[in-house]
């Protein structure tokens, strides 16, 4: 009984709390760039859920679409010995940190991983054979969002086509309503430009954005690919200059403008602002894109700590909970994706995430399932900036489609 009462009082007194409490006390840094509406509330799950196990959450967040400051951030903090717990990274750049020795391994929490990830994504996961990363959604990149009442104002259908889709345009621009929201980041005219290269066939984009195939990116289809842009382009107000993507969502949402090519995160924002698929907006593939699936692949990485090689056990539990079905089904209901996790139930998500999860499967059985080059999922960042600076001085310019082609074919050569 003495005992029991001195440890009780050294406890209180803060001299001897033990193993529980100290790791009660983890501090867990993140670095991420989700700071939309639907974003936010997103992560805000993954916050609230480490909190309840003990942990103290510290918000990196960086704003920026696609994650190009964050990125900045990151190698400011790891040069500089102050590498957070996790960030937010994706695609081969998973490899590239993981070649620097700067992860730690997560195997411990993922024992059942390998089976409950769709084969490409699981490979991502990796590096040297071991699990470096946790993915917590799929986005689908080659969507169409379509304000309902504008379609039904321009007495249009839902265009499946390029000669449908400008049809509708058309249409929209004749009842006053301006038919495209475009942003105007690199990111998003390299969005736009690979949603119209994967109209071409999910094998052509595989060897043209995969593959680098010269053939393939000097061909008269990619000419084509530009020709298709440049007419998109004429849809597009005068103001998109550095507008965000959410602030091009926006007015899709507000009814002032009809159309928006974007991924399915901004079906979120969406979501945030109480609108629902099929009564106030339709989301359909882009044109010629119905058995294709574009994907884009969320990630955290975990690096090491200071005076630590193996994970510690906040990096383990983020882990852990992020790949749990619970977290992988509400993150998705506010981020707009769906799991990354096979199995999760989709009974709770909206018809354009049922859709998104259907097609998805069909897309990974039909070799239809294909890396977002956009959204750094296809090539390592020299290569993907490269190929980014032609789309973009094409979409800025009054360049013509075989030149940008030659620059393009160029462009790829860079790795």
């Amino acid at each position: 009984m003495k005992f029991r009462a001195i440890m009780g009082a050294l406890c209180a007194a803060g001299l001897m709390c033990g193993v529980a409490t100290a790791q009660a006390a983890e501090s867990v840094e993140v670095l991420h760039w989700w700071t939309s509406g639907g974003e936010s509330k997103a992560v805000g799950v993954l916050k609230d859920d480490m909190q309840k196990q003990g942990y103290t959450w510290k918000d990196f967040a960086v704003a920026g679409g696609a994650g190009a400051a964050a990125m900045t951030a990151l190698k400011t903090q790891v040069i500089s010995g102050n590498a957070p717990s996790a960030a937010q990274i994706k695609g081969p750049l998973i490899q590239e940190w993981a070649s620097q020795g700067v992860l730690v391994n997560i195997d411990s929490v993922a024992g059942d991983w390998k089976k409950n990830l769709p084969p490409e994504i699981d490979k991502i996961m990796h590096a040297e054979g071991h699990y470096v990363a946790a993915p917590f959604s799929v986005h689908r990149v080659n969507w169409l969002y379509i304000n309902k009442a504008a379609l039904d104002k321009a007495g249009g259908k839902v265009p499946t086509t390029w000669p449908e889709f400008f049809a509708v345009a058309d249409k929209m621009k004749a009842a006053g309503i301006m038919p495209i929201a475009m942003g105007g980041q690199p990111w998003q005219d390299l969005t736009l430009w690979e949603d119209v290269v994967l109209s071409q066939g999910a094998d052509f984009y595989k060897k043209a954005l995969v593959d680098l195939d010269q053939k393939t990116l000097t061909s008269d289809k990619m000419v084509q690919v530009f020709d298709t842009v440049r007419k998109i382009q004429g849809y597009f107000d005068s103001g998109r200059t550095g507008r965000d993507w959410n602030l091009a969502t926006a007015m899709v949402i507000n009814g002032k403008a009809g159309m928006q090519f974007m991924g399915d995160w901004a079906k979120g924002e969406f979501a945030n602002a109480n609108k629902k698929s099929g009564s106030d907006y339709v989301c359909a593939a882009v044109p010629s894109t119905e058995k294709a699936y574009t994907f884009n692949v969320d990630s955290f990485v975990f690096f090491q700590q200071k005076g630590q090689k193996a994970a510690t056990p906040g990096q383990l539990a983020l882990a852990k909970t992020i790949m749990s079905p619970e977290f992988q089904e509400q993150f998705s209901l506010y981020k707009g994706s769906i799991p990354v996790r096979l199995g999760v139930s989709m009974d709770k998500f909206d018809d354009c995430a049922k859709k998104s999860y259907a097609d998805e499967q069909t897309a990974i059985k039909s070799a239809g399932y294909v890396p977002s080059l956009a959204h750094g999922m296809a090539q390592p960042d020299a290569a993907a900036g490269a190929i980014s600076d032609v789309v973009t001085k094409f979409m800025n310019s009054s360049q013509d489609s075989k030149s940008a082609v030659a620059a393009l074919a160029k462009a790829a050569k860079t790795k």
